[in-house]
Formats: C-alpha cells, structure tokens, sequence
C-alpha cells in the first residue's frame, strides 16, 4: 500500500519511527565532580575539598614552638620545608583531644596559606558529584557552622565539609 506520495506506507512508519526516536535520544552529560578528603575527629565525619589538600602525612614529630597559641601544636620538617601544624578541634572550638597512631598531618593550602592541620584519621579520598553536596542543617554547633561549605553522605554517615579557607582566615584573624 502506498500514500498519495506513492510511498510504502511501512517505509512511512519506519521514518516516522526513526525521526521520533532521534528526538527522544537521552544525552548523557558528564557531571562536574570534586575530590574530596574524609577524615575524623572525636568519632565525627568530616572532609576537605582535594584542591585544597597538598598532601597526607603519618605522625610525624612536631616541634613545640614556645609562645605559640594553644591551637599550634608545634611545627614539622616536610622534606626540607617547615610546616605549623594546627589542633583544628582548637581552631573550631570542639576542645583539646589526644592524637594516636592513627592520627594524620593534612597539608593544607588555601589563599596563599599552608600549614598542617592534624586529624584522628583519614578514612577515604574519593571523588563525588558536586550535586551531591547539600546544604547544612541549621542545627550544627555554632562555633563549627562558621567553617562549613556543605554536607554529604557517605556509607549511611553524614559528612560536614569544611572549607579550609575559612580555617586560615580564623587563625590570622587572632
């Protein structure tokens, strides 16, 4: 059977068919994805952004440097490269905890600012959807929510993103 075109009528389906299916084709984009630091403190979960993040270090031995604020807990020798080392728990207010073998040396950089910044552990370096990154809830310690740049979940935890800047411009406020 023909149309008035003297087409087939099944080659009409067929291109009708064709045309539709090149209208409904899903485009996959690539999303932008972020790297980020997990690590704990106090048996809280909490990451950095991996641009900010310029190394992971083991204990290493810090040096106290006398007349420091209570936040510095000393320097490090990194390769030839003198480090300060901040107590973050100081910095955020969260209070002075003892550091173990499982602990780690973050080597922070942020608005021409570097220092070592001391956490429990680092559990994971991973890469992440930037969507995936929600808002904080409004019930997060005042003195922490000032550092916050958002939260994610991670194995059915919830993780507080901080944002390291806000970390260094803490510091050289004081």
């Amino acid at each position: 059977m023909t149309d008035e075109n003297g087409k087939l009528k099944s080659d009409k389906i067929l291109e009708d068919l064709k045309k539709n299916q090149e209208g409904n084709k899903i485009v996959e984009v690539e999303e932008k994805k972020v790297k980020l630091v997990i690590f704990t403190l106090m048996d809280s979960y909490f990451a950095f952004y991996g641009d900010d993040v310029k190394e992971i270090l083991p204990i290493l031995n810090i040096y106290f440097v006398p007349g420091s604020p209570d936040y510095i807990l000393g320097i490090v020798n990194v390769r030839g490269d003198i480090q300060s080392v901040l107590d973050i728990n100081i910095v955020m207010g969260l209070g002075k905890h003892d550091f173990d073998n499982d602990s780690r040396i973050i080597i922070a950089e942020k608005k021409n600012i570097r220092s070592g910044i001391q956490v429990d552990s680092v559990v994971d370096v991973l890469d992440l959807a930037e969507s995936s990154i929600r808002d904080t809830i409004s019930t997060l310690n005042d003195n922490v929510s000032f550092f916050v740049a958002g939260e994610i979940s991670y194995k059915d935890r919830n993780v507080t993103l901080l944002d390291v800047g806000k970390l260094f411009e803490k510091i050289t406020q004081e």
